[in-house]
This record gives structure tokens, sequence and C-alpha cells, in this order.
């Protein structure tokens, strides 16, 4: 019987392409599942003023220094107003986006979209509500992916014990808590 002398390198060549071809399913399926969100949220209890508490810093908050805010405005049209507010280096500074509701069973999952070409909004954001006080005082914001994350309040300081019983609840979602970082709240609302 001949003797091949490809047999090995075929072979390590075989196993290479195997083992190419099973990581990205590995990989797959050692991502977390997305975080659950709250089972409910009355959309018009949640719109107001939220102060910002912490965050996973993001690019677009890279000028904002503190006094972070989001005001949300339920429109007519099922859409809600959104109105980010910082304080920076010049003075402050601004974005207005719009909401959508993706869940209307549960209103917990909405996109958000900060960028408009005459109407048109073709980069949307997911905004998923995934802890939510009873009494509507404060709120954990998130994504599928978490990728970043806000802790919200209706007021500028939220209690030890109140921020300790979050960073938990974060653990949970499987977020690492380290990653938020308190934003400075020093402003009158706005």
């Amino acid at each position: 019987m001949p003797t091949c002398h490809f047999a090995p390198a075929r072979r390590a060549l075989l196993l290479a392409a195997l083992a190419l071809s099973v990581a990205p399913a590995a990989t797959a399926s050692a991502q977390p599942a997305p975080p659950a969100t709250v089972p409910a949220v009355d959309i018009a209890r949640y719109a107001g003023l939220w102060y910002e508490i912490a965050s996973i810093p993001m690019w677009f908050q890279r000028n904002c220094l503190g006094d972070t805010t989001a005001r949300y405005t339920p429109n007519p049209d099922g859409t809600i107003a959104v109105l980010n507010r910082c304080r920076t280096r010049e003075g402050s500074d601004e974005a207005r986006g719009l909401a959508r509701l993706v869940d209307t069973r549960s209103n917990a999952r909405l996109e958000v979209s900060f960028f408009s070409i005459l109407g048109w909004r073709p980069v949307w954001g997911d905004y998923w509500i995934i802890a939510l006080a009873p009494d509507y005082s404060w709120a954990v914001v998130g994504g599928p992916k978490r990728r970043y994350g806000w802790i919200l309040a209706r007021t500028p300081a939220l209690e030890d014990a109140t921020l300790a019983a979050i960073r938990q609840r974060l653990e949970a979602l499987g977020y690492d808590p380290a990653r938020f970082v308190p934003t400075a709240q020093q402003a009158a609302p706005r």
C-alpha cells in the first residue's frame, strides 16, 4: 500500500477546520441570555423627570460632567419624547430623541432614536427597563447585551441601602455593578 505523505497535514487541516466550525457554536452558547425586563410599566407613571445616578460610560456622554437628567413625555401617537440634558465644561448639552414601544404587553422594552433625517429615523437603540421600584422612585435601564446601563431616580440621590439593593439586582441580571460610574448631581431640577 502506498504511503501518503500528506496524511498528517490533511488530518491537521481537518482537525483545525472542525475546531473552527465548532468554535462559533461554543461561543454562541456561552453568551448569557438577555436580561429579563420588568413585568409591566405604566408609561404615564414612568413619564417625567429622571436623574442619572450612575451609568456605564457611553461615548455620546463623554462631554457630560454631571447633572445628567432625562425627561420623558408621552405623545398622542403613542411615542415618547425624550430630552436628555447634562452639565459640560462649556455650560450644558442636550439631546432630543424619540422612544417607541417594542413590547406593548409589558411596555418594558422600548427603542430610542436621537438621529433623524427629515423625520426618518434609521438608527434605534434598545431601551429595556430591567428594574423598577414599585413606587417608580428609581429604575434601571439596560439592553440585551449589557453593553450599557443607567440607574435613574426621581431625586438627585438615592439612599445607600437602595443603591446596595440595586447593585444586587444588577448582579442577578448579569451586570457587573462595578462598571456603573456614579453621576455627580448638583444642579436644581430642569
